[in-house]
C-alpha cells in the first residue's frame, strides 16, 4: 500500500488481512456497503462466504447503495448468509432465494435512502465496509467509482471497514462532490442550480478513530456490459429525440434541458442517438450512472457537464477513463445519491427523463420490477425519483419480450411501480403516445393503436371495446379478464396465436 493512498498516520496501523477484518461482522450485524452499479467492496463479502462455507451459521442484513456485483449479492446469497436486502439488486442468484421468501427485501425509492438511515429507520449502522482510492491526511474518505449512499453510511457507523481498491486510480480524487443536506425541520434547499455545480467537498467527511480495519485489494467492479444498441432500441431512441426536436421547435420545450436515463440499452441508444444528431449539442446529463456512452459525447464535445451518482464502465471504457482522467474530471461529477435522486433538484433543472418498463397498462400504469405480478425481477431504483419529477417522463419498452411471446402492453399491469400520473410519454419501437393532453380513454385508444405490436392489438382492442360497452367509467376494465390476460397468454405464450385467430370486427367504442 503505497503511503499516498492512506495519509491519515493513525490509519496506517489499521492494515489487516480480509479475515482478521471480516471478524467484526457477525450473525446479527447490520451491514451496510458502498456500491452503487460499481464501487462496491470485494474482499470482505468473499470472507463472509468462506465462513459460511466453513461451517458457520450466521446471518447479516445487508444494506447498498444499489445494485451491486456478483461478488458481493451473488456470493453473498449463495452462501445463504444474508436474511435482509435493501435498497435494490438485480443479481439472479438472489432474486431467486427472495422470490422463494429465503431473504426479506424491500424497495425502496433511492432518494430516500440517506434521510431514513439517519433517522434511524433502517436500525442500527453496526459495520459500514466501503471501498476508497484515498483517505486524506485528516481521515477523509475518498471513494472511487461511486457514490451512492457512502456518506451517510460512514456518518453513522459504529465501525468502519476500508476496502482499499488499488485497480481505481488515485487521480479519481477531485471527481466526488459530497454534500449531506440537513435533516427536516432544519433542510435548506439544495443550492444546485446547473448540471455542473459544485457545492459540497471532494471528500466523504469520516471520524478515523471508528475505522477497525484497513484492507487493500486489486480487483476491478465487474460491471454489466451492455450489447450495442439493436434495431428495436435504436428506433426508440429515435422517437423520443424527434419528439423532444419538435417540442423544442414549437417552443413547448426550452432548449438546454438536462437528460437522465437508466442504464440499459436504451439508454445506450438514446445518447448514441446524440452523437450522430447536429440539433443536440452543449448536452447536460443529470443522470444516476454514467455509462461508456457519455465517454464518447464528452470526446465529441457534446456535453457541457455530466452528473451522477456512479460509472458503470465497460473494461475497455474503464481503461480510457483511467487514461484520460484529467480531461474527463473536468466534465464529470459524482454525488451522492440523494442529491443525484434529489426530486427537488430534478424538478427545478427540468430534467428530461427516461427510464424501462417491464410491462405497461393501456391507461399509462407501468410496472418495472415484477414478472406476472408475483416474482420479482429487480428493485425500482432511482426510477421513481425522476419519473415523478421531470420535466417530461418519458416510460420506454420493447413492444414484445420472448421472441414475440408476450406482449408488453397489456389490459392492466400485474404490478404497480408508476401510476398514469407519473408518466408522460410512453415508448415502443411501434410508436410513441404523448399522454398528457389526453384523457384516460384516449390515452388506451392512442396506446393500443401506436405501442402496442400489431399481433396483439386486436386483442387489447376487444378488451377495452367491451370494457367500455360493459363497464363503462373513467378507466373501464374488466378486472377479472385483465388477470386472465396474463394468465391464459403471458404464462402460456400462445398469445400471439389467439391474437391471429380474433382479427374480426368489433363494435365503435364511442
Amino acid at each position: 500500500m503505497k503511503k499516498d493512498r492512506i495519509r491519515c498516520e493513525s490509519l496506517r496501523g489499521k492494515m489487516m488481512d480480509p479475515a482478521e477484518a471480516a471478524a467484526h461482522i457477525q450473525d446479527g450485524t447490520n451491514l451496510f456497503i458502498s456500491g452503487f452499479t460499481a464501487g462496491y467492496p470485494k474482499m470482505i463479502p468473499q470472507q463472509l462466504a468462506e465462513r459460511a462455507r466453513a461451517g458457520e451459521r450466521f446471518k447479516i442484513n445487508l444494506y447498498a447503495g444499489a445494485s451491486t456485483g456478483d461478488c458481493v449479492d451473488g456470493i453473498l446469497a449463495r452462501a445463504g448468509v444474508v436474511a435482509w436486502r435493501r435498497p435494490y439488486m438485480s443479481d439472479r442468484v438472489m432474486r431467486e432465494r427472495i422470490n422463494r421468501g429465503e431473504i426479506a427485501f424491500k424497495d425502496d425509492h433511492l432518494s430516500r435512502l440517506s434521510a431514513q438511515v439517519r433517522a434511524g429507520d433502517w436500525g442500527r449502522v453496526d459495520v459500514a465496509v466501503v471501498e476508497a482510492v484515498a483517505v486524506t491526511e485528516k481521515g477523509h474518505l475518498v471513494p472511487s467509482t461511486s457514490v451512492g449512499n457512502t456518506p451517510t453510511y460512514v456518518k453513522m457507523a459504529d465501525k468502519i471497514i476500508i476496502e482499499m481498491s488499488n485497480a481505481e486510480p488515485p487521480g479519481l480524487e477531485g471527481i466526488h462532490d459530497i454534500f449531506i443536506p440537513e435533516d427536516p425541520p432544519y433542510r435548506m434547499p439544495i443550492p444546485i442550480y446547473r448540471t455542473s455545480d459544485r457545492i459540497g467537498k471532494p471528500y466523504i467527511e469520516m471520524d478515523p478513530s471508528r475505522v477497525v480495519a484497513v484492507v487493500s485489494h486489486e480487483e476491478q467492479d465487474r460491471c454489466a456490459v451492455f450489447p450495442e444498441p439493436d434495431d428495436t432500441s435504436r428506433r426508440i431512441a429515435e422517437l423520443i429525440l424527434d419528439f423532444v426536436r419538435h417540442e423544442i421547435q414549437r417552443e413547448r420545450l426550452p432548449p438546454g434541458l438536462p437528460w437522465q436515463s437508466g442504464v440499459g440499452g436504451v439508454a445506450n441508444a438514446v445518447l448514441t442517438g446524440f452523437m450522430d444528431d447536429d440539433f443536440y449539442h452543449d448536452l447536460d446529463i443529470y443522470s444516476e450512472v454514467l455509462q461508456d456512452a457519455v465517454l464518447d459525447l464528452i470526446d465529441m464535445g457534446k456535453v457541457r457537464a455530466a452528473s451522477g451518482s456512479a460509472m458503470t464502465l465497460s473494461e475497455r471504457g474503464r481503461a480510457r477513463f483511467h487514461k484520460e482522467l484529467y480531461r474527463y474530471r473536468e466534465k464529470v461529477v459524482l454525488r451522492p445519491v440523494e442529491i443525484s435522486n434529489a426530486p427537488e433538484v430534478i424538478r427545478r433543472l427540468g430534467v428530461l427523463a427516461i427510464n424501462t418498463a417491464i410491462e405497461v397498462d393501456i391507461y399509462g400504469q407501468v410496472n418495472s420490477t415484477h414478472v406476472m405480478g408475483s416474482q420479482l425481477m429487480n428493485g425500482i431504483g432511482g426510477s421513481g425519483d425522476f419519473e415523478r419529477n421531470g420535466a417530461v417522463s418519458f416510460i420506454v419498452t420493447p413492444s414484445t419480450a420472448k421472441d414475440g411471446k408476450i406482449s408488453s402492453i397489456v389490459p392492466m399491469v400485474s404490478h404497480v411501480d408508476h401510476s398514469e400520473h407519473s408518466v408522460d410519454v410512453v415508448v415502443t419501437e411501434q410508436g410513441l403516445v404523448d399522454t398528457r393532453p389526453l384523457a384516460p380513454r384516449q390515452v388506451a385508444e392512442a396506446v393500443i393503436e401506436k405501442c402496442a405490436h400489431p399481433d396483439y392489438r386486436d386483442l387489447l382492442w376487444d378488451y377495452y371495446r367491451r370494457a367500455v360497452r360493459e363497464r363503462g367509467g373513467h378507466e373501464p376494465h374488466l378486472l377479472g379478464e385483465a388477470f386472465a390476460f396474463h394468465e391464459r397468454f403471458m404464462a402460456t405464450g400462445d398469445m400471439k396465436e389467439e391474437a391471429a385467430e380474433s382479427r374480426r370486427p368489433i363494435a365503435d367504442s364511442s
